[in-house]
């Protein structure tokens, strides 16, 4: 009943059509059981003897009209339905990603992008059918079943008990059937998203894939997984199948009972008929009228066996949705909170963090930092020692487990969460470049950005050269996720963004790993000379892009192994000596010479 009430707020202004639909349905169904009993007595009038054209015209016209009236309100109907379904499904998608835009992170994680994708499209497009059928076809098979058996018991009761007989043997073998395929068709979504899953993790690691000649491997995976839908479906398919056959055989045996009973009740009763003539011709206009109320009925039956079907996934797909509306994100506002952050001044007090709170594992440690606003600090570490992790904290993407982040001052927890990433730039270590020009992907930083300020920022960044040599300059056109750029253009191109911000805290995650040597110095020279008050976070794997901080974090295992500038590290540390001397080797004259590179 929740997820019912919390999928109907969904519907809001297709509240209309979703009335008007069993409405028109209500009076179709009304005009297609008033057509077999006028034709029973058209039937009847249209062989006595003293019939006249014209009496056979304007039966023929009023039939006419019964059916054009039925025709023009299953029209409307069938209007009404798809302009609710496709407005429901519209609305249900666009609640669904306004809810997963609010999410944090902890919240994607826990549902994985697959899923979401699986949810906002095949999920979706369950509920959209099934509420077709719920607003038509749900309501018009009732309405057929009940008003075809009460005209088949106004023209002939004892006849029309062979209904009474029948229906329960086709109900019950429908229901039987619809309680083995509600599990499978419950059990295949899970299947889906580990279909999605599997061609999402191909797609992106298609170089990967076509590097080491996994073609045949990828394919046997997704075959696999396919495989497991296909099989899924097929079963509840089979299942399904079943239906035919009963429905045919129930209603060829009403058809034959009819035949049957007919003659022998209507002969019996004399049918008031004078001749034997005319005793016939109302045995037959009766037949006909109640063969027609069989395969209404016996169809009634079949339609709603249909509806459940589809309700049955539908109610599988609800909940998926349902879960996602209902999922509240892990990261709020405080009541009253701050609008402003001072300075760039970052601390940690004792910080834990875990991504997930049952885990037993610990990404952090017993974090205590000290940096003042303005400071340039270098993040030093090995894969998986929590370089990430650490400065995701600073803009709230994650909230600590234990502990506290301080920034300008106030606990994370006390800012707007808003104002607190505005001033809060995160390059990221996947860089994310949308489909447009430069310029619309710059001003993501700063949507009223001025041409002189988006070209002041890309020569910061060391971009605007790059651009310049491009065509249409800025407003050359950026594919997908900047496929049509190198690696490095990418990576100046998304710092040039986040310094549109104007932020007091900059955090560049490896955002100059594949850019060359020459042009990572002139990038940290800039950043210098240009944003000294601005805090700068600096997480690499070359010691080279890191040696002129302020401070030098080294990250191991979770936890700050130690702190200090260059000479002090060299001096003391032995996981920054490590990392120094592998990267640095010297000539035949003594002198530095740098070992390790970066493509562009």
């Amino acid at each position: 009943m929740n997820t019912i009430k919390k999928l109907m707020k969904s519907i809001r202004q297709f509240k209309a059509a979703s009335i008007l639909s069993p409405v028109c349905v209500a009076l179709e169904v009304a005009m297609e059981c008033i057509i077999p009993l006028y034709m029973t007595e058209m039937i009847a009038k249209i062989n006595t003897p003293d019939v006249k054209i014209t009496d056979i015209l304007l039966y023929g016209a009023i039939l006419l009209v019964l059916a054009g009236v039925a025709l023009l309100f299953g029209v409307l109907a069938g209007k009404f339905a798809a302009t609710a379904s496709t407005g429901f499904a519209k609305n249900l998608r666009q609640d669904m990603y306004y809810r997963i835009q609010g999410f944090a992170f902890s919240n994607i994680d826990k549902f994985s992008a697959p899923s979401l994708v699986t949810r906002m499209t095949t999920d979706v497009t369950n509920v959209q059918m099934a509420y077709m059928m719920i607003v038509r076809v749900a309501v018009r098979a009732p309405l057929m079943l009940i008003f075809s058996l009460a005209m088949a018991f106004v023209l002939n009761a004892k006849v029309a008990l062979i209904f009474l007989a029948v229906i329960p043997v086709l109900a019950i073998g429908l229901f039987i059937m619809f309680r083995f395929v509600d599990p499978i068709f419950t059990r295949v979504f899970k299947k889906y998203d580990a279909m999605n899953e599997s061609i999402q993790e191909n797609i992106k690691g298609i170089r990967v894939v076509k590097s080491y000649v996994r073609d045949e491997y990828e394919d046997e995976k997704f075959q696999k997984t396919s495989n497991n839908v296909r099989y899924d479906f097929l079963k509840g398919e089979k299942i399904i199948a079943l239906s035919g056959p009963l429905m045919q055989f129930c209603m060829w045996f009403s058809i034959l009972m009819i035949c049957f009973l007919v003659p022998m009740i209507g002969v019996k009763a004399g049918i008031g008929a004078s001749t034997e003539d005319k005793a016939s011709a109302e045995i037959a206009s009766e037949m006909s009228s109640l063969i027609v109320y069989a395969t209404q009925i016996l169809s009634s039956l079949m339609m709603l066996n249909m509806v459940m079907i589809m309700i049955s996934i539908a109610n599988t797909s609800s909940k998926r949705i349902v879960e996602v509306l209902s999922e509240e994100s892990d990261l709020h506002n405080p009541e009253n909170p701050a609008y402003e952050v001072k300075n760039g001044d970052v601390r940690f007090e004792d910080v834990d963090f875990k991504y997930d709170v049952k885990a037993d594992r610990r990404a952090l440690k017993g974090v205590n930092l000290d940096i003042k606003s303005g400071e340039t600090v270098g993040i030093l570490g090995g894969t998986g020692s929590s370089k990430t992790s650490l400065v995701n904290l600073i803009p709230r993407l994650y909230d600590a487990t234990s502990g506290h982040v301080f920034v300008g001052g106030r606990n994370v927890k006390e800012y707007d969460l808003e104002t607190l990433r505005n001033e809060v730039a995160v390059v990221l270590q996947k860089n994310v470049l949308f489909s447009g020009t430069i310029k619309e992907n710059l001003r993501w930083g700063n949507a009223d950005a001025t041409d002189e300020e988006l070209e002041r920022v890309c020569k910061l960044a060391q971009a605007h050269d790059f651009i310049m040599g491009f065509p249409d300059k800025y407003d050359t056109f950026i594919e997908q996720g900047g496929t049509n750029v190198s690696g490095g253009q990418k990576q100046r191109l998304c710092i040039a963004r986040a310094l549109l911000k104007k932020p007091k805290i900059l955090i560049l995650d490896d955002s100059t790993s594949a850019v060359d040597t020459k042009t990572d110095a002139l990038i940290r020279k800039a950043f210098a000379e240009e944003i000294p008050n601005t805090t700068k976070f600096i997480i690499a794997q070359r010691v080279a892009s890191v040696q002129d901080a302020d401070k030098i974090i080294i990250m191991d295992g979770g936890s700050v192994a130690d702190v200090g500038t260059h000479d002090e590290l060299l001096a003391r540390n032995e996981i920054y000596q490590e990392v120094y001397y592998s990267q640095n080797k010297t000539n035949n004259d003594g002198e530095e010479v740098k070992a390790d590179g970066a493509e562009d």
